[in-house]
């Protein structure tokens, strides 16, 4: 499966930005995770909205749903010119009705509410839940194919089932909303400590920093995330491609 980060900034997209979306494609099967705002501008340098197979949310802050109804016009707009754009599903929980009945537009896209106590499929994808620790419901996805796997934290502050929720991952694309020094717990976060525990004790092969502060020195990040995980540490960049290959 491929990762391509379209947007990594948390809380609002930092100039000319995105905020929370990342593309996932396996076998010619796209699903967008998670759509902020500005992610539909930035997604249409990788793929247009037309191609779309499948999107899913973590939970409903604007950071994270704010281009879902922008999507829905495209769509709407394409058919109109004659783009075939067969029902999107979007897959959200249903403990927030009032977001989800959003998901559902006209017959452009259909909202599709997961159980996060079991697994599912989406495309190729086999996806199981875990609920964070955040001001509103939300939940981290794991994606699994080909014996390969990627974890994405969503927005969480740290706790201990994160560990076995994310054990021996390929990718742990993990929240880091804060630096070391600052305590992200009353907002629901984690800071670059955090994630880098995280990473390490879930014996991870590599870990990608995202939901990113606008103000300091990103760079930071990554070097005190290190003092925590021995591993393989990068900073989500726009349009950053991550090849998680398959067993032969």
């Amino acid at each position: 499966m491929k990762l391509t980060i379209i947007g990594f900034w948390g809380g609002y997209p930092k100039q000319n930005g995105a905020s929370a979306g990342y593309l996932l494609e396996h076998e010619g099967f796209r699903l967008l995770i998670d759509c902020g705002s500005g992610v539909l501008s930035k997604m249409q340098n990788e793929i247009q909205p037309e191609e779309l197979d499948a999107v899913i949310i973590s939970h409903y802050h604007p950071d994270h749903i704010a281009d879902i109804g922008v999507l829905q016009h495209a769509r709407l707009i394409l058919g109109f010119l004659g783009k075939a754009c067969p029902t999107l599903p979007v897959y959200g929980h249903h403990y927030n009705e009032h977001e989800f009945t959003k998901l559902t537009y006209k017959e452009i896209t259909k909202g599709i509410a997961y159980d996060p106590a079991a697994t599912m499929e989406i495309g190729p994808f086999t996806v199981s839940f875990l609920k964070t620790d955040h001001p509103v419901p939300c939940y981290a996805m794991k994606f699994e194919v080909e014996g390969k796997s990627l974890v994405y934290t969503a927005d969480t502050s740290y706790k201990e089932q994160l560990i076995e929720f994310s054990k021996n991952a390929d990718v742990l694309l993990c929240e880091c909303n804060f630096y070391g020094n600052q305590n992200g717990k009353p907002a629901g976060h984690m800071n670059s400590f955090d994630a880098g525990r995280l990473a390490q004790q879930a014996s991870v092969k590599q870990l990608i920093l995202t939901h990113l502060p606008q103000y300091g020195t990103l760079s930071d990040l990554i070097e005190e995330a290190s003092t925590q995980f021995t591993g393989i540490i990068k900073l989500a960049e726009e349009f950053q491609s991550i090849s998680i290959e398959g067993e032969v």
